[in-house]
Formats: C-alpha cells, structure tokens, sequence
C-alpha cells in the first residue's frame, strides 16, 4: 500500500488551541438530538424594503410584521398588526409577502407542506391603506405561490393546479386557466421533479407593466404513479399516489402560455426546444417584449436561453452554452437583467466564475477569474455597476464576501476566516453577514456597504458558547488524506475528548460525497460525531472526488460512473487514515445518508473488507430507480449507458457486500422510495448475505417526527458500539 501524509490544518477553537475544552460534562446523546449545541441562526427573517434602508420582520409572537432601519436596528412602523387590523379573524400567521407599492400585504397561515418545497395555505389580502383584511381568494380553498404582479394591483395564484388572478381595484378573481387535475395536467406550479431537483415551485412571471402573466404547463399523462402505502392510524392502511418520473421514463410535456390581462387571451409560446427538454426557469426582463426562458435538453448539457415576444409569440436565442458533461441549472438564479445586459456564471474556463453579456447575448467580460470557484452569486448594484459574490478564492474549505467594480477591483467584505454568507438590502447599501467556523457558532452581523463598517451584532450566540465551555471534548481538525490513487482529499477528525496517542480507537467514516456536495468546510457543527468521539470513536469525514469548490475537473470527474470513484476515494482514505499509530485499521465503519447512503453500499462491496461495518440510511440502490432530472444529469439514461448503470448498482453486487450493515428506511419517503431497500434486502437473501433492517413507519427521506430521531440516532450508535 503507497505510504500516505496526513497535515493538519491549524484551526482556531473557541478557547483559541486544539486541546480538549476543559469543561467536566460528558456529552449525551439526547442533549445533541434535542439540539441544545445547535447554533441560533435565524434572524427574524429580514426582508429589505425597495429603499434598500429599511427592513420587515415578523414580532417573535408572529402577530406582527414591523419596519426597521438598517443602520439603527431600532423600529419606525408596524405594517401590520392583527390586533388592530379591520376584519382580522385570526390571532397569528406564518408568512407575508409586501407589494411593490406598499400598499397590500399578503398574509398567510394554516400553512399545509406538500413536498420538499411546495406548500398550500390560506392566505389573505391586507389592504394597507383601508386597514382591512379579507380572504385572497373567495373559493374558500387554500392556495399556492401567491406572487404580485409588479404594479401592486393584483396577485396571481394557483388552486388545484390551475391558475386564478385577484384584481384589487375592482375586487374581482379571475380564472385563467380550467383544465388543471391532480396527476395530469399543472398550470404555474411546478410537477415533483422540478420541484426536487431543480429547487423552482413557481414557474409564473408577470411583465414589467403588469400586462401580460406568462405561465408554463406540465401535462403529467405519461408519466407514471408511483404508489406509496400510508399505514396511518386505522384498521387498513391507505394509499398515496403521485406522478413520479425515473431515469428513462417519460418526463412530463410543458408548454409556455402568456395571458393578456386586458383581452383575457391566452396564447401558447411555441418555445423552440425539444419534447422532452426542460424550462426550469422564466423571468421577464426590464423589457415588457422579452420573456426570458431558460431551457436544458434532456441530457442537461445544452443551455440555451430565449427571449420571446409575449405578444408576437417571436423567439430569439441569446445565449447558449454547451458542456462536456452537464450544466448545473443552479447557476441559472444568477442571470440578472440590467439596462446594460445580464450576468451569468459559468464553468466555461474551468472554475465557476461571473460573467457580463450585452443585451443582444454577446460576452463581454469575464468578470471573476482564477483557480477558484464562486460558490454564490449575490447580486448587482446597477448604479455603481458593482457585482456581489461568495468563493472558496481562499480555501475550498472557506467561504469569503467580495465586491468587484466595473474597472476590476476587488475588495473583500468579509474579515474572518471560516464559512462567511451575505444577503444586501435592495440597494446594496447595507448587508448581513452570517459567519461560523469549525468550532465558533454563527456571529451575525449588520454592515454597512460602502464603509464595510459593522453596525451591530444581531446574533453571537453567547449562550451557546457558554454551554460548550461546559463539556469536555475534542474540537474538529481538519486533516489532508492522499491516497493511493494520487488524490489529496480533504476531511475532518474529531478524536476523543481523553485521546491518546498510545491507543487504538476504531473509526466511523462518516460522508454523503454527492455531486457538488461538501461536508468538510470550516463551518460550525456539533453533531452526534462528538457523542461517538466521548465513547471512544474516532469520527472522520472526507470529501472524495465530485464534491464541490475545486473546479469543474474535480467536480466532473464521476461523470455516466456515479459512485465508482467517490466509493474508491472512501476506502483508499480509509486504508490511509489505518496506518495513523492511533487508528485500529480493523475496526472501521462507514455511515451515509441518501447518496451517502448509497456509497456506503458501494464502499462495502468494492472495499476488500476495509469496512468492518456500515450503517446506510434512505440509500439509492440502483440508479434506474431515481428520479429523470437528478440521475440523468449525472448519468444519461439507462438506455445511453447501460454499462455505467451496471457498474454502479450496489443491488447487482449485493453478493460483493462485505461487513456488517444495517440498512434504514422509512416508508413514506417519497424521494428514495422503500422500494429501493425492500429491493436491496431481497438481493441480500437471496445472497445469503445476513444484515440487521431497520424500518420507520409513514416517516419521509427525512425521517423524522416525535421521538424518531432519538429513536434513530440511539439505534445507528448502539450498533456502532456493538460491531466496532
């Protein structure tokens, strides 16, 4: 085995050194679950106002959206109250959204989540200057993305997949579209796929002028129901059915449609693309003839966007991109519209980097350069011609703010080293400033731009810190691993809090190693590693090759092979790391969730028994069970690549798996479905390969609820404890 070097990385602990926190308390599992070490990192989400000086949130009561200043944090207006407010039939809410004007407030509670993302509610309108409140809709339904036209003077939404307008002036509701049905035809929201893979639930866009409502339509006849049993609380158990598309089936059909208010005209936008591409994003721009539609083939390699004439029905492409490989649709939020062009980040020179194209779609500049990635494209001042963006420019590990000017310079916002996060005001006058490392919790932080001048501190999370001082424990290290294969991985280890360089502790691998995914960053954690780690298990995680923040190359390198190289970088890291005079190279384990669930499995099939045990949780089994949109990005279709889906189904080499495992699913998971382990198990018996299961009734991909994950958690150590 090729001798390997492990570096630590010096990092700052909250007591400034890599010694043990000199607390007495032992860590206990339950106190981790119930998350008395989590970090407090909500702010009472502040929303800026147009004038970019002031900013809303909700009172703590939630009864209340009040208007703050940025510089002063102190308040100057309550917007609304539901105490004081005419009509006002209900105590408390969960959400708002403010018009351009000011003038009405969309409130909504009785909040009901469908999928990861998506969600219905019953929503009412606010009308700021009569003080009076009034349902959204007179259907007496609950609703999904109410979204204001620009003008303020209505609000488009949906209701049982079709699309319905509020027109405030004259009180009225319209219906635009009819044919909406639950598993067969959506208007303006977004069908499962989309919604998962592509992060997007509204696919509606007013004009600038408030004209025209341009919408896209999902026809789901073709594609196929999966079902999933619900047990529920009765005598016989129920069923959920829901349009799920896996990799090489039917996707479902869209079209795009613009409505003109003024006619009540709907005409269809013949967009020029295949049948089974993807528009997973439209805006209008600052122009009321150029919608913007961005589109991917079915294989995600092909970008092109469109404008079209919502009138004419005229497309033009403006920008097209091709890639090797695949062309990640989150880049696609980072199109702004300027009087000048638009930007874009693009992978085009090897690193994720912004780019500046004229209105007509030619290049301009690359603004961004270097062996860096951007990891976040935080916006453009117009006025000052000024770009916002997050990096890795220091460390794949770190996160860092900058500003760069028409001219090229650079400054950078953020003063410490860790994971740093922004959100502007609407005129990038002010910005907060969420910072962590590996061992402080989250600082938040008001600033003002221009100055880079902090103003305050909104968040320190005090009381956090001074519980952690109260244990005792090893704070994280960040090590590097090369492995046989040539590859310097990055990874973290947290040993145990009376560790010695004289014994032999057992190992958990802890990892997810999905596409683009990044588990060792300088960022504050404090999970169940440090439960394991206060009884004697060393926890390690290493980020192999296809995660994120070092380059297209590194990024890409897993592409029609998903799982072969990211299980290879687990065991070589393994077999490394078992060489350390204080690691027993016997006594390793493997743990993962979803992907890394999967690569668990495919680490302990490919592994040569590297792993002693291992714990996969929700995995995917086989690629061809997964959704279009996710696995064909990374892998084609079954049909373009038969060979790579073979080689990298743990449930065709369920006869290979070595160790222990225990394999966990719930059976509500409507995103790895049960099917995948019910399937797996089979494959296992049928190998004679003996392995423990563990199943959580009606409990989703997230399992979780009541005393699950206690429950959970307590299984997956108690097993660790017994095998290791």
């Amino acid at each position: 085995m090729k001798h390997v070097g492990l570096s630590l990385l010096v990092l700052l602990t909250i007591t400034g050194s890599l010694f043990a926190q000199n607390g007495t308390k032992r860590i206990q599992l339950k106190e981790i679950i119930d998350g008395n070490f989590r970090q407090v990192t909500a702010t009472g989400e502040m929303r800026s106002l147009p004038d970019g000086e002031h900013y809303t949130a909700m009172n703590r009561e939630r009864n209340m959206i009040i208007k703050y200043s940025y510089r002063t944090g102190n308040p100057v207006d309550t917007l609304f109250n539901t105490q004081k407010a005419r009509e006002c039939t209900f105590d408390s809410f969960e959400g708002y959204e403010i018009s351009s004007t000011g003038h009405r407030i969309m409130i909504w509670r009785e909040t009901e989540y469908i999928y990861r993302r998506s969600w219905k509610a019953t929503v009412y309108d606010y009308d700021v200057r009569r003080n009076f409140v009034k349902p959204l809709t007179d259907q007496q339904k609950k609703v999904m993305i109410p979204t204001f036209s620009p003008d303020g003077r209505m609000c488009a939404y949906v209701i049982d997949n079709n699309i319905w307008i509020r027109k405030f002036d004259f009180d009225t509701e319209l219906q635009v579209t009819k044919d909406g049905e639950f598993n067969k035809i959506i208007n303006g929201v977004t069908d499962w796929v989309y919604e998962e893979e592509f992060a997007v639930t509204n696919l509606m866009a007013w004009s600038p002028e408030s004209d025209y409502l341009a919408f896209v339509r999902f026809d789901e006849s073709e594609v196929r129901e999966y079902s999933m049993q619900i047990y529920g609380n009765g005598v016989y158990p129920g069923y959920y059915n829901f349009k799920y598309p896996k990799a090489g089936e039917s996707n479902s059909r869209i079209s795009l449609h613009a409505y003109d208010i003024q006619t009540r005209d709907t005409k269809e936008l013949n967009v020029p693309i295949d049948a089974d591409s993807y528009i997973p994003r439209i805006t209008f721009t600052k122009n009321v003839e150029q919608l913007a539609i961005m589109t991917l083939n079915r294989n995600q390699n092909i970008f092109n966007m469109y404008y079209a004439n919502p009138k004419s029905g005229v497309f033009r492409l403006i920008l097209r991109e091709e890639n090797k490989a695949y062309i990640d649709s989150d880049w696609f939020t980072s199109i702004q519209f300027t009087n000048d062009g638009f930007t874009y980040v693009s992978e085009q020179d090897g690193y994720a980097h912004i780019y500046m194209y004229s209105p007509t779609g030619v290049m301009q500049k690359q603004v961004t350069q270097g062996n860096w990635d951007v990891t976040r494209f935080l916006g453009m001042d117009e006025a000052n011609k000024t770009i916002y963006y997050q990096s890795a420019e220091e460390s794949p590990l770190r996160r860092a703010i900058y500003k760069i000017d028409a001219k090229g310079n650079k400054t950078k916002l953020s003063t410490q080293e860790g994971t740093n996060s922004a959100v502007f005001s609407a005129t990038y006058a002010y910005f907060v400033n969420n910072y962590s490392n590996a061992n402080t919790p989250a600082k938040i932080t008001v600033h003002e731009t221009k100055s880079n001048k902090s103003l305050r501190v909104l968040q320190d999370n005090a009381a956090l810190i001074g519980r952690l001082s109260e244990y005792t424990y090893q704070p994280k290290e960040f090590i590097k691993v090369e492995t046989a294969s040539g590859y310097e991985l990055n990874g973290w280890m947290v040993k145990p809090a009376n560790f010695s360089e004289t014994k032999k502790y057992p190992v958990l691998m802890t990892q997810y190693s999905g596409p683009n995914s990044q588990q060792v960053l300088d960022q504050y954690s404090f999970d169940w590693e440090q439960y394991l780690a206060a009884n004697d298990i060393i926890v390690i995680c290493v980020d192999g090759r296809g995660t994120g923040a070092r380059g297209e190359a590194f990024r890409k390198c897993t592409y029609q092979r998903m799982g072969e190289l990211e299980s290879r970088d687990q065991v070589e890291a393994a077999q490394a790391l078992g060489q350390l005079p204080y690691i027993d190279e016997r006594r390793f384990a493997i743990y993962g969730w979803s992907f890394g669930g999967y690569n668990t499995l495919m680490s302990m099939t490919t592994g040569n028994s590297t792993f002693k045990a291992g714990i996969a949780v929700a995995p995917v089994t086989d690629w061809k069970y997964y959704d279009t949109v996710y696995t064909e990005r990374f892998m084609r279709t079954p049909q373009q690549n038969f060979e790579g889906y073979a080689a990298t189904s743990p449930l065709a080499k369920a006869k290979d798996l070595q160790g222990k495992l225990l394999l966990i699913h719930g059976t509500a998971d409507d995103n790895v479905h049960f099917m995948q382990s019910l399937d797996y198990a089979e494959a296992l018996v049928q190998a004679g390969k003996q392995f423990d299961m563990h199943i959580y009734k009606d409990r989703d991909h997230g399992i979780r609820g009541g005393n699950t994950r206690y429950h959970l958690y307590t299984k997956i150590c108690n097993f660790l404890f017994e095998n290791l």
